[in-house]
């Protein structure tokens, strides 16, 4: 197992958990953040734009987790790389959009 394929396996979980949100807002036919979005992140974008966004993230998450190295789900170290890529763009998403939508702050009692 090779440190640039855990890497790649990282950043390819990464990608694939930031297909989620797009993909579920423009199925929806909501507006949502995107890179594309004025401003940047913060702005948003139409559901179109985030169904092909989202799409183009599961196209390089798969080419960052199975084109890359010998990707095993039933090998711990591969399957923890991709977890950690997921969670890590999960939580910074939660932080960072949750300061925009009222979700950094606790519930009220």
């Amino acid at each position: 197992m090779a440190w640039p394929d855990l890497v790649s396996y990282v950043f390819g979980g990464g990608f694939l958990a930031n297909a989620i949100p797009h993909l579920v807002s423009g199925m929806m036919g909501r507006a949502f953040q995107s890179p594309f979005a004025k401003p940047p992140g913060r702005g948003l974008s139409s559901s179109t734009v985030n169904v092909l966004w989202g799409s183009g993230n599961i196209v390089i998450g798969y080419l960052l987790i199975c084109r890359v190295g010998d990707f095993r789900l039933r090998s711990t170290g591969d399957a923890l790389a991709c977890g950690a890529g997921a969670l890590l763009i999960a939580v910074f998403s939660a932080r960072h959009f949750g300061r925009l939508h009222g979700g950094d702050r606790p519930a009220p009692r």
